[in-house]
């Protein structure tokens, strides 16, 4: 049986008066590529922030490879990845002082982490911007900078928060394919949050949230199968409005 390298259980969170997710439940497994779909406003990126221990569920609970979110903090930690929807590199910094930051935050060896940034920068294509600003790249450069520095420490579990948001269509789809090729060769498991509908088709599971809740959670096959008319663009409108 593949493996389950996240597990999220019946979370609940509220801001007050306001329910951001209630009862969302979540698994990923070795290998596989899930998609979080849902508008502006749906829950996703509360979803991502406990999923990352960055706030603790008011109910329920997370495991990222058998270890506790709340518990075991550190080794949940050491087993994620994260691009998160803002930039999180130095943009006055070279791409090369940036993943060795954020090598040395995870105790890695200067040579290890030379290796894996030195074959990184290859296999991204970008072996020539190692010493260049991040400030001076494009964004879409930007994007295969930060999905690097996500997998310089070798996670089982990959969390992308709407990483492509602001690139360009090409740019999407190369970002897209490099995930798809680590869950292909390295059995990562990825959850990849967005509202874009393009981004969807290459999924192995979908899971559709809105208003803090599970709409739909399946293939995108099912998914499309219950659509009226069998366009999935008009099936996601009709979950996130049902009276259309």
């Amino acid at each position: 049986m593949t493996p389950t390298l996240l597990r999220a259980d019946r979370l609940h969170k509220s801001y007050g008066a306001k329910v951001a997710l209630q009862d969302v439940s979540l698994t990923l497994a070795a290998g596989e590529l899930v998609v979080l779909l849902g508008p502006n406003g749906a829950g996703k990126s509360t979803l991502m922030q406990l999923l990352t221990g960055l706030f603790s569920p008011d109910q329920g609970g997370v495991e990222v490879l058998g270890h506790d979110m709340r518990t075991q903090a550190s080794r949940a930690l050491a087993g994620l990845g994260v691009v998160f929807q803002q930039t999180a590199l130095d943009l006055d910094l070279s791409v090369t002082a940036n993943l060795l930051f954020h090598t040395d935050l995870h105790g890695l060896p200067r040579a290890v982490a030379r290796e894996r940034i030195d074959d990184g920068l290859r296999r991204m294509g970008l072996d020539g911007q190692a010493g260049a600003a991040l400030r001076s790249l494009s964004g879409g450069t930007r994007r295969k900078v930060e999905l690097l520095r996500a997998l310089l420490h070798a996670p089982r579990v990959l969390l992308m928060d709407e990483a492509t948001v602001g690139l360009d269509p090409a740019s999407r789809q190369q970002m897209l394919a490099l995930v798809r090729a680590l869950t292909r060769e390295q059995g990562v498991a990825v959850l990849w949050a967005t509202h874009l509908i393009e981004e969807i088709e290459q999924a192995d599971r979908l899971v559709v949230l809105h208003q803090g809740q599970v709409r739909f959670a399946g293939t995108v096959t099912a998914f499309t199968e219950q659509a009226r008319d069998k366009s999935l663009q008009d099936e996601v409108l009709r979950q996130f409005d049902p009276v259309r």
